[in-house]
């Protein structure tokens, strides 16, 4: 297991080390733009997504870039020995998750389906147990949160993590099979109308205080069918930002609620939209595998067959009587 790099690539691992601090960074400011406790607790985390997507491409090795971004991120919204230990949660977070889908053998094109009860079970819900456990512990022990206030901001943070490894995570993976296709205009189109209808209708369904969030299923439903990943993923990310944004100012379905059951309902629905959108995406995937296995197959018996035909009909003839003398 190698932690850290040797002498000769540094220039290169810098490069990568600063790109996840960027990513990160930048990942961060925008999640806490729906902070719900003490400003630095959100419903959508993303740089959980992108140190897990860090350590999935660059190996273990890239921990020390995740551990400089989230001590910066965290000692600019409070004191340095705060940060310092919300730092090594929101570092063994990642971590743990990483080690867990490498047990199980993961891998990052999610084309199978235990790599995306991977991604939910391991990846995400147990992997950032540790990160909200330790980050929240860290905000109880400096008295930033009261014993009171203790699962709340726990709720908040592990809800936050989750999602952001749920989200961005197969986004990524979205975009780098986005890159080796060329879709034509017509399933430019079909995906322009997709994107649409759903942020319409959960735009709508954050909105009116009528349980309406579930009409998403039907697109998610129809993204999966229709482009695997590459169309779950956003449509997932539209749906959890929108149902984030709505629990973090308690407009619609979440209007009255306290912020315990904000989080439980939000996490009930943006893991159940995400878990679903994943698991079918991998099973078409799995399919279409499939099927152009059975395919190949196919067409290289029908080639050996086409060889060899000369010779079976030869065989099949029947015999030549003996010419007459």
């Amino acid at each position: 297991m190698q932690l850290l790099p040797s002498l000769r690539p540094w220039g290169p691992y810098a490069a990568r080390l600063l790109l996840v601090v960027a990513c990160y960074y930048l990942g961060a400011r925008l999640g806490l733009l729906q902070a719900l406790v003490n400003d630095q607790v959100t419903p959508l985390w993303p740089p959980t997504g992108v140190a897990l997507l860090a350590l999935l491409l660059g190996g273990l090795r890239m921990w020390p870039g995740i551990a400089v971004a989230a001590f910066a991120v965290n000692a600019s919204l409070g004191d340095l020995g705060t940060a310092a230990l919300i730092c090594v949660g929101n570092t063994l977070g990642p971590v743990v998750g990483f080690l867990l889908l490498r047990r199980a053998g993961f891998r990052l094109e999610v084309d199978r389906t235990r790599d995306a009860l991977s991604l939910v079970l391991l990846g995400a819900f147990a992997g950032m147990l540790v990160s909200a456990t330790v980050g929240s512990g860290a905000l109880l022990v400096t008295g930033v949160v009261d014993g009171a206030g203790f699962w709340s901001t726990w709720s908040v943070w592990w809800t936050g993590d989750v999602l952001g490894v749920l989200v961005f995570v197969p986004l990524a993976q979205a975009a780098r099979s986005l890159r080796r296709c060329r879709p034509t205009s017509r399933r430019w189109a079909e995906a322009v109308a997709l994107l649409s209808s759903t942020a319409a209708v959960m735009a709508m369904a954050t909105v009116v205080d009528i349980r309406l969030m579930y009409l998403v299923f039907p697109f998610l439903i129809w993204a999966a069918f229709r482009f695997q990943h590459m169309g779950t993923a956003p449509c997932a990310l539209i749906a959890a930002v929108l149902a984030a944004r709505a629990a973090t100012w308690a407009t619609g379905p979440f209007e009255g609620l306290e912020l315990v059951v904000r989080m439980v309902t939000l996490q009930a629905f943006n893991g159940t939209a995400v878990t679903t959108a994943l698991l079918l995406s991998a099973v078409i995937a799995e399919r279409n595998a499939a099927r152009s296995a059975i395919e190949r197959t196919v067409a290289q018996l029908s080639e050996v067959v086409s060889q060899y035909r000369p010779l079976l009909s030869r065989d099949l003839l029947p015999p030549r009587p003996p010419e007459a003398r």
